[in-house]
């Protein structure tokens, strides 16, 4: 019995065609190219453009929750060249309410994100929890406080500050969720030689505690 392809075919069945090596190597090497380059692209993005980051922690509730997920704008301060000082195309420096994201100073291999509260040459001060910058009350809008009651400044820096000066080229920098952070209160300022880019959107945000995502935050600019 003949096969169904002899049976309808109108004529006889050409031989398939071999593939040359040579062409088989271009195909092979077309693909490593294109792969090699998606690779480079990639890296170039995330390290001079933007950057995913996920929070860890609720040191800046309300504002980022446990499991928001966020791009950050690495080039608005200003592009780091590996094993250069300084920064290039610089758009603007780091400004007072900007949400940064920085490697933490006393352990770089961490990343840390805060909202800047004073610039180089403030003057901070706090006093039974409030901020003061310059000699003016610093009023956040988004700043929490969970804790009513207040530390005295023998015990540590949280609620009592003395007044402190900004250094060239450095950051004081506060969780919104003020009562529950560990930030320059305690360990000082950022270096902005530290600072990573600014925080700029939430791509995607999920609740761990109720097994789902926070639709509502997803897409929410960062202010």
């Amino acid at each position: 019995m003949e096969d169904y392809k002899n049976v309808c075919d109108d004529k006889p069945a050409e031989p398939a065609k071999e593939v040359k090596p040579a062409q088989g190597k271009h195909i092979v090497r077309e693909y490593l190219e294109s792969i090699i380059i998606a690779v480079l692209l990639a890296m170039v993005i995330r390290t001079f453009v933007v950057q995913a980051f996920k929070i860890p922690s609720g040191s800046m509730e309300d504002t980022l929750a446990i499991g928001d997920h966020l791009l950050v704008n690495k080039f608005i301060y200003g592009t780091r060249i590996p094993g250069l000082d300084g920064r290039i195309l610089k758009i603007r420096d780091p400004k007072q309410g900007d949400v940064i994201v920085f490697e933490y100073p006393e352990d770089p291999t961490k990343d840390f994100i805060k909202r800047v509260i004073g610039t180089p040459g403030d003057v901070v001060e706090i006093k039974n929890k409030r901020v003061y910058v310059n000699g003016k009350l610093y009023a956040n809008p988004h700043e929490v406080h969970k804790e009513p009651d207040t530390v005295p400044k023998e015990y540590n820096p949280r609620d009592f500050k003395d007044p402190v000066t900004v250094p060239p080229n450095s950051y004081f920098v506060m969780g919104d969720n003020r009562d529950r952070s560990y930030d320059s209160r305690f360990w000082g300022f950022v270096k902005m030689d530290k600072i990573k880019g600014l925080a700029f959107i939430k791509y995607w945000s999920w609740d761990k505690d109720k097994m789902r995502p926070r639709f509502g935050a997803i897409g929410k600019l960062i202010d």
